[in-house]
């Protein structure tokens, strides 16, 4: 998302880079669209509700409050869904938020309870659904090319167009192509082997030292820089080339070379670190290519222009929820013998991976043990909506 973070087709596939990127905006043809269905039910009958730390999701929660309560607009929040209730309501909520006196997790927990409903998450009749998580990625750069930093890291090229096929036809909503003007006519943009093989005439955000650490920085859409100088800085997503993501990691396993039970992203780093003689082949297998900027405030940006929250924003299927929603995720947890994640999250971000209404990817935040576990993440859970009270 991120990412956007951070972000396809293998969901059957086991491990982050092998089915997600949060990053990857990329939008694919969706042949069946499952109806987002949601019914009332009583925040006691939320398992581990009383006992999360709701103040946690209650600062997440600020974020969006800031970008929602600043806009003008009128009518159904972001969505043309009605059942997320009308701007005016979620504006009510963030003034709200103003006068609170929030202390403890119990005053967090009864502010929601007190502005928002919950309801259940079905995609048509199933309630079950995958959480992958995502994270910001190190890795070390320079604003020159050396010998040692020679690896580019692109800002958006000027003639990359972006666009939302929704803004032309109503059924293509949610879907957006990107591509280069030509003749007055839109032509794909290089993919990501003639972009690696002849580079591009556009200017270079920065110099990386590890052509893995770029890869994987593509993957997470965001990433902590730390320069040459000791000083460092966060750069996050642009754009990208409207190829379609393909994941790496099924090729390994289709060769053989890794086990699909033993799949994992850290298990795609060390095969490109043990095989640097065909790494680029592997890697461009992978058409997508991404672009940076740098970003102006110090935490990952994630798709709704607010800065994520470790472990409380979720990257979400914007087409059918807008973002600063509240969600309660019960998920089973990504290292085997944790209790499960029972815990309130905030839509925030969103990816071309994170297609349908139970679905979701979790933002782990940045560091070793964000990777540890956002890497092999891929677990089945279930989703509830906090829906602004009818009454406000």
């Amino acid at each position: 998302m991120v990412m956007r973070k951070c972000l396809l087709t293998f969901i059957a596939l086991a491990s982050t880079l092998i089915f997600t990127a949060c990053d990857d905006k990329t939008e694919e043809t969706q042949t069946m669209r499952p109806n987002l269905l949601m019914q009332p039910i009583a925040f006691r009958d939320l398992q581990g509700w009383e006992a999360d730390e709701h103040k946690k999701a209650y600062h997440a929660f600020e974020n969006s409050c800031a970008r929602i309560a600043k806009s003008q607009k009128q009518g159904n929040f972001e969505r043309e869904d009605p059942r997320f209730g009308s701007w005016d309501q979620w504006r009510a909520i963030c003034a709200a938020m103003q006068s609170a006196k929030i202390t403890d997790d119990q005053d967090a927990r009864l502010f929601f309870e007190t502005y928002f409903t919950a309801h259940s998450i079905k995609a048509d009749d199933d309630e079950n659904g995958l959480f992958t998580g995502y994270y910001v990625t190190s890795l070390s750069g320079s604003n020159v090319k050396t010998e040692t930093y020679k690896h580019p890291i692109y800002a958006k090229p000027d003639d990359l167009v972006m666009v939302d096929l929704g803004a032309f036809r109503k059924d293509l909503k949610g879907r957006r192509i990107a591509g280069t003007v030509k003749d007055g006519r839109l032509y794909p943009y290089a993919d990501r082997a003639e972009i690696e093989t002849k580079g591009l005439d556009v200017d270079v955000l920065l110099w990386a030292n590890d052509p893995t650490d770029v890869f994987f920085l593509h993957i997470q859409g965001s990433g902590r820089v730390n320069m040459v100088d000791g000083s460092h800085r966060f750069i996050g997503y642009a754009g990208q080339n409207g190829h379609r993501y393909n994941a790496i990691g099924k090729f390994l396993i289709e060769d053989g070379e890794v086990l699909r039970e033993d799949m994992s992203m850290q298990a795609i780093r060390k095969w490109l670190e043990d095989n640097p003689q065909k790494r680029d082949d592997l890697l461009n297998k992978n058409p997508s290519y991404v672009f940076f900027r740098n970003l102006d405030r110090d935490g990952a940006i994630g798709g709704e222009s607010v800065v994520l929250t470790p472990e409380r924003s979720l990257a979400i299927d914007h087409t059918y929820y807008p973002y600063g929603l509240p969600l309660w995720l019960d998920a089973a947890h990504p290292e085997q013998g944790r209790p499960a994640m029972r815990q309130l999250m905030i839509g925030q971000d969103t990816g071309g991976a994170i297609r349908g209404p139970v679905r979701g990817d979790v933002f782990w935040g940045y560091g070793e043990r964000a990777e540890k576990y956002a890497g092999p993440m891929k677990s089945k859970g279930k989703l509830w909506a906090l829906l602004p009270r009818q009454d406000l």
